[in-house]
């Protein structure tokens, strides 16, 4: 006997080919859906799933992964100490985004550090294992070794900030240049002519990106850059207080800082007071992030806003896509996925 829909009475579970089938399209669409991969039209999608639930077809996770030398495991890599993600809201912000994203998938999230020589080796040796499915890698520095070696394994993988304008890999980033010159520009509004930067490890593209976008917004403004008015820094409160101080010990004059990080600039507020120098009456300060930080300081801190949660949740889009088609992307000849993220400059008291 038939029932009606074209399955018998009893027989087995439904199979991917039958959920093809009643939805009219093929296996791959299929099991794209189920996947979770972007990669799929709302329309097409909507088939798919009231084809699955019309047939009571239930994925065999473990058969589906053996098969397709999946493990549903994507691995989230910090090449930094586990001290340095707990003390930035970036890294908890960035979590948050790519735990939404994966909410509604299969896909199990492994949080890995790599912040010491010896981290580095055993997170090598566990790629190597193929033991994920692709992997994110958030704060990386020009001299990091673990992207050559996801191209190398040809594991799928998307960086957070690129390494240089020609990275090779997928990445997600905000609007570095953009958002440094809208904060220097905001200072020059307020008359500030004497503007310092305190830079972000230079060894990372983004904080480059940020020093270019400083120089350039004074010299648009027929400000010619003042070396001397940069110190480096590393993203840290601690950077920015020592970098603060060979600031104002080397210019004494300053009368505005744009710190690379939230963080940072709370760095730099602690040592402006320690002087006795006033914000912002003597010195105004932005910083970059607008993290929780930048509002519960006093006074409130002026800060670019970065919207590192959406970053997160783009970051894993360009990730399951890469992962729904297992081939390198040197013979798929696709070109490289490069988001850039628009920021916004946040006013507040300290400027």
């Amino acid at each position: 006997m038939v029932v009606s829909g074209g399955r018998s009475r009893g027989a087995g579970r439904p199979t991917l080919e039958e959920v093809a089938a009643r939805a009219g399209v093929g296996r791959g669409t299929v099991s794209r859906v189920i996947n979770g991969s972007p990669r799929v039209s709302d329309a097409t999608r909507a088939a798919v799933e009231a084809a699955v639930a019309e047939l009571g077809y239930v994925p065999n996770t473990a058969a589906r992964a053996l098969a397709a030398n999946r493990t549903d495991a994507i691995a989230l890599v910090v090449p930094e100490p586990e001290t340095r993600f707990f003390a930035e809201p970036y890294f908890s912000d960035m979590l948050k985004g790519v735990g939404s994203e994966l909410s509604d998938t299969e896909m199990q999230l492994l949080l890995i550090f790599a912040g010491s020589d010896r981290e580095r080796e055993r997170l090598a040796q566990y790629l190597a294992a193929h033991r994920v499915d692709g992997v994110l890698l958030v704060s990386v520095h020009a001299d990091d070794p673990l992207p050559d070696l996801l191209t190398e394994l040809e594991i799928p993988a998307v960086i957070s900030g690129p390494r240089s304008a020609a990275e090779p890999l997928a990445s997600v980033d905000s609007d570095n240049y953009g958002g440094a010159r809208s904060a220097v520009e905001h200072l020059l509004s307020r008359g500030r002519r004497r503007i310092a930067h305190i830079t972000g490890h230079l060894d990372v593209y983004g904080a480059q990106r940020r020093v270019d976008g400083y120089r350039e917004a004074l010299r648009d403004a027929g400000h010619e850059p003042d070396e001397g008015l940069i110190e480096a820094g590393d993203f840290t409160e601690e950077g920015g207080h020592r970098a603060m101080v060979e600031l104002l010990r080397r210019r004494s004059d300053v009368d505005a800082v744009f710190a690379a990080s939230d963080v940072t600039a709370a760095g730099a507020r602690q040592a402006l007071r320690e002087a006795g120098r006033r914000i912002p009456d003597d010195v105004a300060l932005v910083g970059y992030d607008d993290s929780a930080i930048a509002r519960h300081l006093d006074p409130p801190l002026t800060s670019v806003r970065q919207p590192i949660e959406e970053m997160g949740r783009a970051m894993i889009d360009l990730l399951l896509t890469e992962i729904a088609d297992r081939r390198p992307a040197a013979s798929r000849g696709l070109e490289r996925h490069q988001v850039v993220l628009a920021t916004e400059l946040v006013e507040r008291a300290s400027s």
